[in-house]
């Protein structure tokens, strides 16, 4: 065995990174054999964001592509990344839920199970861990890698030994952002190296530059195994060259003995494929060191840049970048990584489009109460006592979150059969319910009609416009969709003349979803005379009411709940008076739309 072993992201983390996790199971497929011949040490092939984009954009089922992509490699390894207590949502489930999805996955395919959690909390790697133990599969816990005062070559050589004890086989050095230095990557590794004997696996993304250098200096420490990606998907916000590190390893003691000829035929494989993705590349093509401050993941950086621009805010990135190192701070430093990225990242958001902390996530203040665990660092005393009378708590959850959660799973299963409109229904299914109960139903719905497609798109004009729109009824949104350099944007104007403009193929990220040219967010409501209309802050969906039609509110009351950027953010009546909501819930709404009226 080489001293030196490669994990390819090929199949995962290189096109969540560079457009949207967007690949098709059909796009993998033909190229398995030629993957199953190199010898690599695994490949990363499902979990992170690959679950969410398969069922809420490509219409494909997560657990079928892992079945098939087991029987295609049956000589290599396939590793998932799961989050721990949160699986592959963006919540803590019940024990017994997350006991059976590693029991179902390891069936299905999964033969090394990356874990990790969001603030490096143990205590959300205990379920996780003893389900996998018992499926006599590989336990690789994942250090989330920071750079903070409280995140030290010390603590994490600690936190290394804490996951060796509870039941790891291997370590993985979780770097999101590319912030691994080689200098700093080669003392850390020979940290870890001083208190456990177990492999090392190195991951960083090429965000920053120094990935390359990371990873040559991570071997000469001791690290066994290092995560690459076919050159062809490499760099960028995506990570280093498989065929760059297989030659700077040639002919020394690192040598991976890999064959550079079947990995430049894999290269050209990937590069006709990528071009049926361009649509959904990210801007951010080379190094960007100002992640250096702000420590925004590859895939975050991307998300961003979708979801300012579906908010009609794409100038605001670089006042964005800066808030999220205040919020990380104020949240006690976690490192920003699935679902903290997503939570601190959206929260940033709204900080400079509303004023710093004037309007907290759900998700938000679950993190100051402890909901997620234990942070590295104090918080922020003034946000967290906010986010606790929110959400009408004493003082901070410090016990494991997940021993709150009763058993949950046959409820699950009770509420997904109901959605299925079936006796019996398949545990995939309800597990596939219980990672994203919003966006299942529409999926089980159209399953039958098979994946999507996507092809390379012929040269487009500079800009070109829709035809007027079909209907301009009075009170109703004029909606248009126009296309500038070959990406669409639906563009709604409201009878007020507000202009809400959201891209009509998706952002370079699975979270959040834009607004698709086939659901258009629905005609603008008339503001009705004599009472005062709430508008909708940012573009979302109504996601439910939090009071009654006509019921009597005072100014302050949460009336609605409005899911964006895949944080749910509560909205607040300015006026007392009876609520009528102008939009039903599921409604997609555009930033000012009128969603309720107060008389």
């Amino acid at each position: 065995m080489a001293k030196v072993q490669l994990t390819d992201l090929a199949l995962r983390d290189a096109h969540q990174s560079l457009f949207a996790t967007r690949m098709v199971t059909s796009d993998m497929l033909p190229i398995t054999e030629k993957l199953d011949k190199v010898g690599y040490y695994a490949l990363e092939a499902w979990g992170g964001a690959t679950f969410d984009s398969c069922i809420r954009f490509l219409n494909e089922d997560p657990w079928d592509r892992l079945k098939k992509l087991k029987a295609a490699l049956p000589n290599t390894k396939i590793m998932m990344l799961l989050r721990g207590q949160n699986l592959l949502g963006y919540r803590h489930y019940a024990d017994d839920v997350v006991a059976k999805f590693v029991e179902v996955a390891a069936k299905d395919g999964v033969d090394i199970f990356r874990i990790f959690d969001a603030v490096n909390d143990p205590r959300n790697f205990q379920a996780a861990t003893n389900a996998a133990k018992k499926t006599g599969k590989h336990i690789q816990a994942a250090i989330s890698y920071a750079v903070t005062p409280f995140h030290t070559i010390e603590k994490y050589a600690e936190l290394a030994k804490q996951y060796a004890d509870i039941g790891a086989d291997s370590i993985c050095i979780k770097d999101m952002a590319g912030l691994l230095t080689p200098y700093g990557t080669y003392d850390l590794v020979k940290a870890i190296k001083k208190v456990t004997d177990l492999p090392i696996e190195i991951h960083s993304h090429a965000t920053t530059g120094m990935s390359v250098a990371t990873l040559t200096k991570a071997a000469e420490a001791g690290a066994e195994i290092m995560d690459t990606v076919i050159s062809s998907l490499a760099m960028g916000t995506s990570h280093s060259p498989t065929e760059t590190m297989v030659e700077i390893f040639r002919g020394t003691e690192y040598d991976t003995g890999l064959d550079i000829k079947l990995l430049l035929e894999i290269a050209a494989y990937f590069r006709e494929v990528r071009k049926n993705y361009k649509k959904f590349e990210s801007s951010f093509q080379g190094a960007d060191t100002r992640i250096l401050v702000s420590q925004v993941p590859g895939g975050m950086l991307s998300n961003l840049e979708s979801q300012l621009k579906e908010q009609g805010a794409a100038d605001k990135m670089d006042d964005v970048l800066k808030e999220i190192a205040v919020v990380q701070k104020d949240a006690g430093y976690p490192p920003l990584v699935t679902p903290t990225s997503q939570i601190v990242g959206t929260q940033a958001v709204f900080n400079v489009l509303f004023g710093r902390y004037n309007r907290l996530s759900g998700e938000f203040q679950d993190l100051l109460a402890g909901k997620y665990g234990a942070c590295p660092a104090p918080k922020n005393k003034d946000v967290v006592k906010k986010s606790l009378e929110a959400l009408k708590l004493d003082a901070e959850v410090t016990h494991r979150p997940a021993d709150d959660i009763p058993p949950e799973y046959n409820k699950l299963e009770e509420e997904a059969r109901k959605v299925l409109g079936t006796s019996s229904v398949s545990v995939e299914d309800v597990l596939t319910y219980a990672m994203f109960p919003k966006v299942a139903p529409d999926f089980f719905k159209k399953r039958s009609e098979g994946p999507v497609v996507f092809k390379p798109e012929s040269a487009p004009a500079a800009a070109s416009t829709a035809p007027a729109p079909a209907s301009t009824t009075p009170g109703q949104a004029a909606k248009y969709t126009v296309n500038v350099d070959g990406t669409d944007y639906n563009v709604v104007v409201a009878p007020a003349g507000t202009v809400a403009i959201a891209p009509a193929s998706g952002g370079a990220s699975p979270a959040p979803a834009p607004i698709p040219a086939a659901a258009a967010p629905a005609p603008v409501a008339a503001a009705p005379s004599g009472g005062t209309v709430i508008p909708a802050p940012v573009a979302g969906t109504l996601l439910r009411y939090a009071a009654a039609e006509g019921a009597a509110v005072k100014s302050g009351d949460t009336i609605l709940i409005i899911e964006s950027m895949k944080m749910e953010l509560e909205i607040k009546s300015t006026a007392a008076g009876a609520v009528h909501f102008l939009v039903p819930t599921g409604t997609q709404v555009a930033s000012q739309q009128p969603i309720a009226e107060i008389k």
